[in-house]
């Protein structure tokens, strides 16, 4: 588990509209998809060619008032049940008590002490594959969180998965986006959000082989450019958007090189 430990290794999509929502994904990301055959409940399965790569489901009936479509990541540990309770134990709360999933492993859902969502996993045993190259088309690869400060929320998931510091980019009135590695490898930004988000969150980029192309299938298929597209620096391409139920997503074109993992 030692570079395992702390990586984003799945991505779940809860939505009002599953099948809508599926065929805006396809189009927008090219991802494939498939019924993920669980008993009593509807499960999507977004694929890179056969590999699985995120899911998605109705957002549930039980789900707080006022809950919106959204994407959550989960963070790959050792120990759901002990991570959990760290986490409860240090600020943030447990939203959904560990729970295995057959045949595929066991997760819990969290909240960090700002009150963001992310979900915890440790795999069954048995190897899914190798994924696809970083910077595939497909590829979650960017993970961004729009904390209520940043450098705080730096320090917890630091000390919780053991992530270290890249760059520190001033954005000037912005303060500064601070980059994280895992494994020694780039894989977000944490930042201080802007104060007209009225909420902190994780935003995940999906990566796209042409970001104004991608754009394009946005706007025709229903969902709404909310930020670029820009160049970042080190050249890639993003663009922050709206699927048609709601749910902020972004897409980046990686240019110079993998970007993460």
């Amino acid at each position: 588990m030692a570079n395992f430990y702390g990586k984003f290794v799945w991505y779940e999509l809860m939505t009002t509209d599953m099948k809508a929502a599926e065929a805006f994904y396809r189009n927008v990301v090219g991802w494939g998809a498939k019924d993920a055959g669980l008993p009593n409940h509807a499960y999507t399965l977004f694929t890179i060619g056969e590999m699985p790569t995120a899911g998605m489901m109705a957002l549930p009936p039980e789900a707080p008032a006022g809950a919106r479509p959204g994407w959550i990541g989960y963070v790959a540990v050792d120990d759901v049940d002990a991570r959990a309770k760290e986490i409860a134990e240090s600020g943030g709360a447990v939203c959904h008590m560990p729970t295995d999933i057959p045949g595929i492993g066991r997760f819990a859902v969290v909240s960090d002490p700002q009150n963001v969502v992310f979900a915890l996993f440790k795999p069954g045993e048995g190897s899914p594959g190798e994924p696809p190259p970083p910077w595939t088309p497909g590829r979650t690869g960017w993970h961004e969180l729009h904390a209520a400060d940043g450098p705080s929320a730096f320090a917890y998931y630091s000390k919780l998965f053991g992530w270290t510091k890249g760059d520190a980019l001033d954005m000037g009135p912005m303060g500064v986006y601070q980059i994280f590695n895992h494994d020694g490898v780039m894989a977000g930004g944490i930042f201080t959000k802007p104060s007209a988000e009225p909420v902190p969150y994780w935003l995940f980029y999906f990566n796209v082989a042409e970001i104004n192309a991608a754009v394009e299938r946005v706007k025709a298929g229903g969902g709404q450019i909310l930020n670029g597209p820009m160049e970042v620096p080190g050249g890639s391409m993003i663009v922050q958007c709206l699927d048609p139920q709601g749910a902020m997503f972004a897409l980046v074109e990686p240019r110079g090189g993998p970007q993460s993992h």
